[in-house]
C-alpha cells in the first residue's frame, strides 16, 4: 500500500465543535441504550497525540456508560478539532 494512502486512512478528519456535537448526537441516538443521553463536547488544549476535544456525558445509566464511551472513543479516533477553532480561547 502506498504511504500516502495509508496516511490518509489513519488521519483524522478536521471538524468544528458543532460538527463533532452533531456526529456524537447522531451516533448515540442510533444505539437503543444510548438514546437521550445528555452530553457536552469540550475543546481541550492540543496535545502531542492530537486529542484536543473530549465529551462529558451527563445523567448516564451505569449500565450504558460502557456503550456510550465506546461510541465516543470511535468518534474521537476519527475527528480532530479544526485548527482555527483550537486557537480560539
Amino acid at each position: 500500500m502506498d504511504f500516502a494512502v495509508l496516511e490518509r486512512l489513519l488521519s483524522r478528519t478536521p471538524a468544528t465543535l458543532d460538527q463533532i456535537t452533531v456526529r456524537v448526537s447522531h451516533a448515540l441516538e442510533r444505539h437503543p441504550l444510548c438514546r437521550g443521553i445528555r452530553f457536552e463536547v469540550i475543546g481541550t488544549p492540543r496535545r502531542t497525540n492530537g486529542g484536543n476535544w473530549t465529551v462529558s456525558l451527563h445523567a448516564v445509566n451505569p449500565e450504558v456508560i460502557s456503550e456510550a464511551s465506546g461510541i465516543v472513543a470511535d468518534i474521537q479516533d476519527a475527528y480532530d478539532l479544526a485548527a482555527w477553532e483550537a486557537r480560539i480561547g
